[in-house]
């Protein structure tokens, strides 16, 4: 099974298209290449290293309760 996860990001390099994304407290580095003007800030859902989807904070809401559900109950 692959998994995606939302993250913030803290830090975006528009040259290199890459970002330090905040992971609950984890940073860690991923590319931006598949996310147009990503920018400081932005909810993603990351999967792979990569930055697959911009998400609103609703829909990053969204997904951890889901996720904490899975964890709680899988």
């Amino acid at each position: 099974m692959c998994l995606a996860v939302p993250a913030r990001l803290d830090q975006c390099s528009p040259a290199d298209q890459t970002a330090i994304a905040d992971l609950h407290g984890n940073r860690v580095e991923i590319s931006t290449a598949l996310i147009a003007d990503a920018a400081v800030g932005d909810w993603v859902l990351i999967h792979a290293g990569f930055a697959i989807a911009r998400l609103t904070e609703q829909e990053t809401a969204e997904v951890w309760s889901v996720l904490k559900d899975v964890i709680n109950h899988g």
